[in-house]
């Protein structure tokens, strides 16, 4: 691990080939951007000074340390830990980094020093993690078959209840994005995905990575993370309506109990397969049925992307330089 100041760059990532494409995934962090390359997690924040710090990280996902998990379905489900594993640990250091920040200027004492603090520990992190994916299950999942219990009488009609929860959870998931969205620092974490994006098109098309030519990309990826999370809701639909078409026909009837004990451990499975859609819908999306695929996706991104600045995109396009050159 490293962090750094960097201007140069010259593609040395064992990985990278031109005339081949190379997967790139980001996220945006606080005053910043990650991006992921195979074997490398590179994160670039602004400090208040102006200044771009990088960390960069060693990392091979779980798939790629284990082969039987890269398996169709599987590494979905295994790729979305993985992914919020390191999403919540380069938040982690975006958060230090203006931490440290708001201390100096709040203390107006420059003595202050990475090395006043640690690095959390992997089992902080772990529990970070676990809170994380216990919330959004709680809220997002857990709650739609409770109110859809308790305010319908369709408990037994497993067409319509799922129909019913589903549209619940996607009603809540698009409430929770557009109010945040009205939030001053949530809007301002929206343009560093916008300009996450825009690096990502600009090194998938070949162009120049500087902030004109970046600029003038899209702000709309088929792969986003927030497309992945919307597909995961409808995918639950059929999924979960298809799940209690054989439970109903094995026990006789339904109950929230027995959703909750079946559809919980199902959710893997719902992740797996919902990776397998947005891949699959990625790689066509310039078919006429792929645009109708991602298209639910990229309206999404409407909301949580906004167009950066010129120093937003220099921040991603940092980071993606050095996720390529590590």
């Amino acid at each position: 691990m490293s962090e750094h100041n960097r201007s140069s760059w010259v593609p040395t990532n064992p990985h990278y080939d031109p005339d081949k494409p190379m997967q790139i995934g980001g996220q945006a962090v606080i005053e910043g951007v990650m991006m992921r390359a195979p074997g490398s997690v590179a994160t670039a924040v602004r400090r208040a000074s102006g200044d771009i710090v990088v960390q960069v990280l060693r990392h091979r996902s779980l798939t790629e340390r284990l082969p039987a998990l890269n398996k169709p379905v599987l590494r979905g489900a295994v790729g979305l830990i993985d992914m919020m594993y390191i999403g919540i640990k380069t938040l982690n250091y975006s958060a230090d980094v203006a931490m440290r920040d708001a201390e100096k200027h709040d203390r107006k004492d420059t003595s202050s020093s990475r090395a006043d603090r640690t690095e959390p520990s992997r089992w902080a992190l772990a529990l970070t993690l676990a809170f994380a994916l216990g919330f959004g299950i709680l809220l997002f999942f857990v709650t739609p078959l409770l109110l859809t219990t308790f305010f319908f009488d369709l408990e037994q009609d497993v067409l319509a209840f799922n129909l019913v929860a589903g549209s619940v959870r996607v009603a809540m998931f698009l409430v929770y994005l557009v109010g945040i969205s009205f939030l001053k620092d949530i809007q301002r974490l929206f343009e560093y995905h916008g300009a996450e994006h825009k690096s990502v098109f600009a090194f998938e098309l070949n162009t120049p990575l500087v902030p004109p030519e970046v600029a003038l990309q899209s702000r709309f990826h088929p792969r986003c993370g927030t497309s992945f999370l919307l597909i995961v809701m409808f995918v639950a639909i059929l999924s979960f309506a298809l799940l209690d078409t054989a439970l109903i026909g094995w026990l006789g009837e339904l109950t929230l109990l027995v959703r909750l004990a079946t559809h919980l451990p199902f959710l893997p499975v719902v992740a797996g397969l919902s990776y397998e859609i947005i891949k699959f819908s990625a790689k066509h999306a310039s078919t006429w049925w792929g645009r109708i695929l991602v298209a639910p996706g990229l309206w999404l991104q409407t909301v949580t992307t906004r167009e950066p600045d010129p120093s937003q995109s220099e921040v991603s396009i940092v980071a993606l330089k050095c996720a390529l050159v590590n």
